[in-house]
C-alpha cells in the first residue's frame, strides 16, 4: 500500500452545521448542566473527552459523568439528525476535488481519524455529501484519548486492505496541533491544513511533516499526501 490516508472532519473537510448546539442542548438535558462552556476548548479533542472536561469544571465527580454518556449519546444524536436538514455543514473549498481525485489510486486507502463519536460523523459528513467517500475509520466513541486513535483506524485499514498496511505508511490530516500530536504518537506522517481556528504559525509549531494553507489545489494536496 502506497498511503492510508486519515481525515479530521471539523475544520479539515466541513464547517458549521449545528453540532455543537445539538451538544449543549444534550448535556444539559441528561445531567442538567452543560458545564463550564467559557473555559473548555473543543478543538482537536474526542467528544467524550469535551463532555468529560465541562463538567469536572462543573465539578461533577467522573462515576456520575460516566453514568450518563450512554444516554448523552443517544440524544445527542437526535438532535443533531433533527437540526442537520436546516442547517448542514459547509463542505470546504477542494475538499470534493481532492476526495474524488483519490479514488483513483488504487494503492491509496482513504479513512477518517476524528474526535466525533461514529455516529455524530456519519450525519455531520452525510449532511455535506460526503459519508460514502470513506469506508473505515477511527472514531470519539473508540476510545477517549485522541492519541489512541491512529493505532485503531490503521488497524481497521490492515483488515480491509491486509497486513500491507503499516503505521508508517499513513498519515493524518487535520487543522488541529492535537491532529499532529496524535499523528506523531501513532507513528503516522502528519499534514496540518490552516483552514480552521488555528493559524499557519500557530500549526507550524507543532512540527508538522507538511503543512498547508487549504485543501483547495488538489494537484499540490495529493502530492503532500502522497509523497
Amino acid at each position: 500500500m502506497r498511503r492510508l490516508i486519515l481525515f479530521d472532519i471539523d475544520g479539515t473537510l466541513v464547517q458549521g452545521g449545528p453540532a455543537k448546539d445539538a451538544f449543549v442542548s444534550a448535556m444539559t438535558e441528561i445531567y442538567g448542566t452543560p458545564g463550564l462552556l467559557e473555559d473548555v476548548s473543543f478543538a482537536g479533542k474526542t467528544d467524550p473527552q469535551i463532555a468529560r472536561e465541562l463538567l469536572r469544571g462543573a465539578g461533577m465527580p467522573d462515576a456520575d459523568i460516566e453514568a450518563g454518556f450512554e444516554r448523552l449519546w443517544v440524544k445527542y444524536l437526535v438532535k443533531l439528525e433533527a437540526l442537520l436538514p436546516s442547517d448542514p455543514v459547509r463542505v470546504l473549498p477542494g475538499v470534493e476535488a481532492l476526495l474524488d481525485a483519490l479514488v483513483g489510486y488504487g494503492d491509496v486507502g482513504v479513512g477518517l481519524l476524528t474526535g466525533n463519536i461514529v455516529g455524530g460523523a456519519r450525519l455531520k459528513l452525510s449532511s455535506g455529501g460526503l459519508w460514502d467517500h470513506f469506508t473505515f475509520g477511527s472514531y470519539g466513541s473508540d476510545h477517549e484519548e485522541r492519541d489512541e486513535l491512529p493505532a485503531i483506524a490503521v488497524e481497521r485499514a490492515r483488515k480491509l486492505y491486509g497486513n500491507v498496511v503499516r503505521s508508517d505508511l499513513a498519515v493524518v490530516v487535520g487543522d488541529t496541533p492535537r491532529d499532529v500530536a496524535c499523528g506523531k504518537a501513532g507513528g503516522t506522517r502528519t499534514v496540518a491544513v490552516a483552514t480552521g481556528s488555528f493559524s499557519v504559525d500557530d500549526l507550524a509549531s507543532s512540527g508538522p511533516d507538511r503543512l498547508l494553507v487549504d485543501l483547495s489545489s488538489t494537484d499540490e494536496v495529493v502530492t503532500a499526501l502522497l509523497e
